[in-house]
């Protein structure tokens, strides 16, 4: 979870009244989504109704009247007009990006997934503009991976990083210089941390709201967090990738680890387990696992378990303890106060509304 200080910045504008007259064009900042051919429709419309929502949604939602816009969204490309989504859909840019020079924020929601590698290659237009507009005080935001484009202008040598679990080995090999954090669901890097990272799947709701946060004030990203019923994932993206456990950080002691508590997380010493197969001391340990996860060694465990348990709630019929017990937790009721706290939900909370889900899905795919 990223730091209150890594809201501040220097052009942040404050609370607008969302009751005052619509402010004029030049005092909304405006944030870029630059489309590029393969991406996904869903993300840079999502992403866009979310920013356009700030200042004017909360107002609409609690007095019925609609609030002053407080960011400027546009949709941006190489050259103006449609852009061929992933999924065979058009997205429209309505500018060119040489008509966007000086952007308060720009957002590269995706490239194409045969596109990573070579995205520096193929988009050197879009990769030297992306340059240009944080050399003149842009943030420059990427979610999944979009990174590829943000990797392309050598701006994140030397940084953190981080995508989509399943292609952050390919970016750590083709930009070594780069600190890949795949277990990471946002990164905030360079200076004046306008460098922003979301990971993989949904990780680019957590990206627009950081972004609202950061330009015009964390009580309107809240705010927008409400009407939308967003909920931040402080758990990163650890639960997915343990699914591919073969994935190792460049801490070869800290891999192995990995590696070993990914199918031993219901022992009943995980973390004093993990210490003594390190060969670490216990303190050099900690710091270490957090260096390459993001996360204490008892919270990654805590992620893997939760994790775990969703899925036994979503697709069983086991009892509450029996579930705790299963995932490595003797106290059910301390079980269930976590899950509660990481989840927002109880366990029984989770399994009505989503084991519901999971058999209708089943149902309708037979």
């Amino acid at each position: 979870m990223v730091g209150v200080d890594a809201f501040r910045t220097p052009g942040h504008i404050g609370h607008v009244n969302d009751n005052s007259a619509m402010a004029p064009e030049p005092d909304r900042p405006r944030v870029c989504l630059l489309a590029v051919p393969g991406a996904s429709a869903s993300v840079i419309h999502g992403m866009f109704d979310l920013f356009a929502g700030a200042g004017r949604d909360w107002p609409m939602v609690t007095t019925g009247r609609p609030g002053t816009p407080l960011l400027r969204p546009v949709i941006v490309a190489a050259q103006a007009g449609d852009v061929a989504a992933a999924n065979g859909l058009r997205v429209t840019a309505t500018s060119s990006i040489a008509e966007e020079p000086a952007p308060a924020a720009v957002c590269v929601p995706e490239v194409g997934d045969d596109e990573v590698v070579p995205a520096g290659d193929r988009h050197g237009a879009e990769v030297a503009w992306l340059r240009r507009c944080h050399d003149a005080g842009a943030i420059v935001a990427t979610a999944c991976t979009g990174v590829a484009l943000l990797a392309a202008t050598g701006l994140l040598d030397g940084e953190d990083a981080t995508s989509h679990w399943a292609h952050c080995d390919l970016l750590a090999r083709r930009h070594p210089r780069i600190r890949v954090r795949p277990y990471r669901s946002l990164v905030v890097a360079g200076v004046g941390h306008r460098l922003v990272m979301a990971g993989g799947g949904t990780s680019w709701l957590d990206l627009a709201l950081f972004l609202v946060a950061r330009l015009v004030g964390i009580d309107e990203a809240m705010k927008l967090a409400r009407v939308s019923l967003i909920e931040w994932r402080e758990a990163g993206q650890q639960p997915f990738a343990r699914l591919v456990g073969s994935r190792q950080v460049g801490d070869r002691a800290i891999a192995d680890c990995q590696v070993w508590i990914a199918e031993h997380y219901r022992n009943g010493s995980p973390v004093g387990e993990m210490v003594r197969r390190s060969g670490l001391a216990e303190r050099t340990f900690t710091r270490r696992f957090r260096d390459a996860t993001g996360m204490s060694p008892l919270e990654y465990v805590h992620a893997l378990r939760i994790e775990e348990a969703k899925q036994m709630l979503e697709s069983g019929a086991s009892s509450i303890d029996a579930i705790a017990d299963e995932v490595g937790y003797q106290d059910a009721g301390y079980f269930a106060r976590l899950f509660r706290q990481r989840v927002g939900l109880t366990p029984s909370q989770y399994r009505r509304r989503f084991g519901a889900l999971r058999r209708t899905l089943l149902a309708g795919s037979r």
